[in-house]
């Protein structure tokens, strides 16, 4: 690593004060970013309808072969539970998504807090479950008949250390009671066992790691987002990075972060600069490039596959780019070291969301 001589960037809002989220008019008190979940989400002082409002905890475990996401969301009118598996190798994936109607934000145990770990939903075919206990969160899981006849078993414990993450609280300037209040909790070492047929998949805690990403507010319609994730090594040394931006009231903070040896580094603003066609469609499996208006992430993103989803429910549409694939950059931490990051794992996705 290099020490460059520190530069003087736009300080974004850091919150440090434990408060609640939302005022009495069910706007956020104090919009910024965080090291960790200083405000506390209460649904009674949420002024909007049921059915805006949207909570998830989102799981993605990575290897350098393969990685497994798990979800347990809850959109109000609807609960989406889905599980995928993601084969790097062989360049191919599988994912199974089950839509439950009028969840109500009632049906599936989703907590206040990221520290609230449990959630949990079975049916005849899906049973999955989320469980932390101190500073070990569990994911247990079977699906029948996950793809080609094939059932899902999963197992697998993540540890989360003392440890700092990405927190932030931002609202929709067109909706003042719209709020995005999400945590990521990136670099948690993993070990398990997924079984899929009469395949295994074993996860050992020196190469397989964790995000998890714990959201909670009130949308607005129609958005696009763009997030970026990485967790894993950097010569000995957990590193990982979260990049997102596209959507809500950005004024006051961004959600963009490096994670280095258990602490948050705070970045300004990142672009994705993704090859078009000559019709102006994105080719996500070209090479992109990742942009910094601080100079501190300058990155190219060498895409391996494309994990697309395309939903239309009518009320409920989605269309899903994730892309697996390898980071090669240059990265300044908030003291001025420069890191350099070589073919390192991560997922980059753009999704255009209407629910």
């Amino acid at each position: 690593m290099v020490c460059l001589k520190k530069r003087v960037f736009r300080m974004e809002h850091e919150v440090k004060q434990k408060q609640e989220l939302l005022n009495d008019q069910g706007m956020i008190a104090e919009p910024g970013w965080a090291r960790s979940p200083v405000w506390n989400y209460n649904r009674k002082n949420i002024k909007a309808p049921w059915f805006r409002r949207k909570e998830w905890d989102y799981y993605l475990i990575t290897t350098d072969t393969y990685a497994f996401a798990f979800t347990i969301s809850d959109l109000g009118y609807a609960g989406l539970i889905s599980a995928s598996f993601i084969d790097l190798k062989n360049v191919k994936e599988e994912t199974k998504t089950m839509i439950q109607p009028l969840t109500l934000g009632k049906k599936y145990g989703l907590g206040a807090s990221s520290d609230d770990g449990f959630a949990s939903v079975k049916t005849k075919e899906v049973s999955m479950r989320f469980h932390k206990e101190g500073s070990k969160r569990t994911i247990k899981c079977r699906w029948k008949n996950f793809f080609d006849g094939k059932d899902l078993s999963a197992k697998i414990e993540l540890y989360q250390p003392q440890m700092q993450s990405m927190c932030i609280a931002t609202p929709w300037l067109e909706k003042k009671t719209a709020f995005y209040y999400n945590e990521k909790i990136n670099c948690m070492s993993t070990k398990g066992k997924v079984t899929i047929g009469d395949r295994e998949y074993i996860m050992n805690q020196e190469s397989s790691f964790a995000v998890l990403d714990w959201g909670r507010g009130v949308w607005t319609y129609d958005n696009t987002w763009y997030w970026g994730t990485g967790s894993g090594l950097l010569d000995g040394i957990s590193f990982g990075f979260n990049l997102g931006y596209g959507f809500s009231d950005r004024s006051s903070a961004s959600e963009n972060t490096l994670f280095y040896n258990h602490k948050v580094h705070k970045l300004e603003g990142v672009t994705f600069v993704i090859p078009k066609d000559e019709k102006g469609n994105n080719l996500y499996t070209k090479t992109w490039k990742i942009e910094s208006s601080d100079g501190r992430f300058e990155g190219v993103f060498e895409p391996i596959l494309d994990r697309n989803a395309d939903i239309n429910l009518k009320v409920i549409i989605s269309n899903q780019h994730q892309v697996f694939g390898r980071m090669n950059a240059n990265v300044i931490l908030d003291d001025g070291t420069l890191l350099t990051v070589k073919d390192f794992l991560c997922a980059l996705e753009v999704v255009h969301n209407r629910y």
